[in-house]
């Protein structure tokens, strides 16, 4: 095994470590916890997997000796992510990977390629994306799903094809997010896959905006490749349950506001929400009221500046529901629609977004001391 580089120290650092974030943390397959290093003329790539899921991260780098190790990845990860050299060279020495700045040396074992089951190949194409708005879309959706893995099915991301459309959507069953954004099928083939949210989330800030990502599935996986990059992983067997009813719901009160003033408000409001962290959002003639009681550390109300049709409902929130809502809007106006039936949900929208991205955020109301 050869292999002799330079690089930039902080963008080695990141992939690496973006790669080890989604290895294994459990020694049960000790080869799984090692990081393949691979140089050529066109870099490094950098690859991993933990069986159910595989990343490939490519990275910057002068390649003196084309080769490929496999090293143990945490401690590479925390090697890189301390040392303050511009460049970093690692170079093979015998039984080892040597890791060398001006001023020191690091060393780490090499393990035993050959044992290491690799990335595979992702599926079949079926469309791609813009990297920018498959971003924008993405982050306020995965923020939306559970982080609760005994109902599996919530802390999916959905993404199923409509047309040239694309539909992403999360739930976790107090909150439902959704973007739509325009994508380009290469054949007839629809996509409709459920991908774990955490997953996309740690790779999503390393898509380019500028970059085309393709979409890959079959029955069993799914793929997001770009540049010399890629995310492949198992789908979640769960279907997502049917939405359509709760976004159809024809609003009694509508209100357009500034989404950073009002979620301003929320959080001056956090300390006074009592242990179940509830607001009440009263809707005024020109305003919002955003009140919160609690018995041990008092009150709050705040006015906010709105533009109002219909009725004068009061809602009752979870605060850091709500307050999540807004920020996916944040810089812009956002449009409350709160239906007549307080059991419903009141749906936040607003204009169209980075590349034609358009989002919606469901805010399930709270009607008894939790959610």
């Amino acid at each position: 095994m050869d292999l002799d580089l330079t690089a930039p120290t902080a963008s080695l650092a990141s992939a690496v470590a973006d790669v080890t974030r989604l290895l294994p943390t459990r020694v049960i397959e000790p080869v799984l916890t090692g990081i393949v290093l691979r140089g050529d003329a066109d870099g490094v790539t950098l690859s991993g997997t933990d069986r159910e899921r595989g990343i490939r991260l490519w990275a910057p780098a002068l390649c003196h000796v084309d080769g490929e190790v496999l090293v143990p990845a945490k401690p590479l990860a925390e090697t890189l992510r301390t040392v303050d050299t511009p460049e970093i060279r690692l170079v093979v020495e015998g039984s080892r990977l040597a890791v060398r700045t001006p001023q020191a040396r690091f060393a780490l074992p090499l393990l035993d390629l050959d044992t290491h089951p690799g990335v595979p190949a992702p599926p079949a194409r079926l469309g791609v994306v813009a990297g920018g708005a498959l971003r924008a879309a993405l982050a306020p959706v995965a923020a939306a799903a559970s982080r609760d893995d005994a109902l599996p099915v919530f802390t999916g991301v959905r993404i199923a094809s409509e047309g040239d459309r694309l539909v992403l959507m999360a739930s976790d069953r107090f909150r439902l997010a959704t973007a739509r954004l325009p994508w380009r099928p290469v054949d007839t083939t629809p996509i409709d896959v459920l991908l774990p949210a955490n997953t996309l989330a740690e790779i999503l800030r390393r898509i380019p905006d500028g970059a085309e990502v393709g979409l890959h599935a079959d029955e069993d996986r799914a793929a997001l490749t770009w540049e010399r990059s890629g995310l492949i992983t198992a789908l979640l067997a769960t279907p997502f349950p049917s939405t359509d009813r709760l976004l159809s719901v024809t609003p009694d009160t509508t209100a357009w506001v500034e989404a950073d003033v009002l979620a301003g408000a929320v959080r001056r409001a956090l300390p006074y929400t009592g242990p179940h962290g509830l607001i009440s959002l009263e809707v005024g003639d020109a305003e919002l009221r955003v009140r919160g009681v609690d018995s041990q550390t008092g009150e709050s109300e705040e006015m906010v500046k709105a533009v109002v049709d219909g009725g004068r409902p009061t809602r009752r929130f979870q605060a850091r529901n709500l307050a999540d809502g807004l920020k996916a809007f944040a810089g812009e106006q956002v449009r409350l629609a709160v239906p007549d039936i307080d059991r419903r949900g009141t749906v936040l929208t607003g204009e169209a977004r980075h590349d034609e991205v358009e989002l919606t955020y469901l805010v399930a109301p709270s009607r008894g001391g939790g959610h």
